[in-house]
């Protein structure tokens, strides 16, 4: 059973990294976050909301989905009638950024997931897939732990670099063997920065979206403990 979890893990992962490797000549070009460009799908994703009374244009994913990935924009539903066509930057276009959204409930706002992380997190999971099962390393929290990565031929522990900070953010794995970034250096920084106070049992997740173009992609859910630091916040 947790060889066929693992395999139907890779294959998902497989199917939303689909066209995901960029050409060395666009990686330059389509990198950027342009502030312009989100603007531009924003007004976007806010007319089509208004012409189809309140539905948004997103595709349909899976009712597990993390809750990062659970919104992606379906630009066949806004260009060309919206926009002219998706940004150039944009997954659909060759660039590197899903354009997502977040807070759909209250006020759906558009941002952007870094699919780089995507690419490294389906490097891992192949390998286990090769291994045929997850060597699980030490015990992080309920249901998170750590990977010993020698064991699946990594010669140095692989990380992907934070859309945040810049930062190399190491990879995770849950009990049911999905990999997932850990975001808890970004979310230590967000919350020293923030005048806010965090409250236990709730998701913090959402300081790592104020002032940023960014939502935290592949992430499971953060809480904070009784001296205000980052948790995991799993069943």
């Amino acid at each position: 059973m947790k060889k066929l979890a693992i395999v139907l893990i890779v294959t998902l992962v497989s199917a939303f990294m689909s066209g995901c490797m960029f050409p060395d000549d666009q990686r330059a070009e389509n990198k950027v976050p342009y502030e312009d460009q989100i603007r531009t799908v924003q007004s976007a994703v806010d007319q089509f909301k208004e012409a189809n009374g309140g539905i948004l244009p997103i595709k349909t994913k899976e009712a597990d989905t993390p809750l990062y990935e659970k919104y992606p924009i379906d630009f066949k539903k806004i260009a060309p009638q919206y926009m002219a066509e998706p940004p150039g930057n944009a997954f659909e276009s060759g660039g590197v950024f899903q354009y997502t959204l977040v807070d759909v409930e209250k006020n759906p706002t558009v941002k952007l997931i870094d699919l780089r992380m995507a690419e490294q997190i389906r490097d891992v999971q192949l390998r286990i897939r090769s291994q045929g099962y997850p060597p699980f390393k030490d015990k992080i929290a309920n249901n998170v732990f750590s990977l010993d990565f020698k064991k699946i031929g990594f010669k140095e522990e692989p990380y992907v670099v934070s859309p945040y900070t810049q930062q190399n953010l190491p990879l995770v794995i849950s009990g049911d063997g999905r990999i997932y970034v850990d975001y808890s250096s970004d979310l230590y920084a967000a919350l020293k920065k923030s005048k806010a106070e965090a409250k236990q049992g709730e998701d913090i997740r959402t300081l790592l979206l104020e002032d940023s173009p960014f939502a935290p992609g592949f992430s499971l859910p953060y809480t904070v403990n009784d001296k205000n630091e980052p948790i995991f916040m799993v069943k």
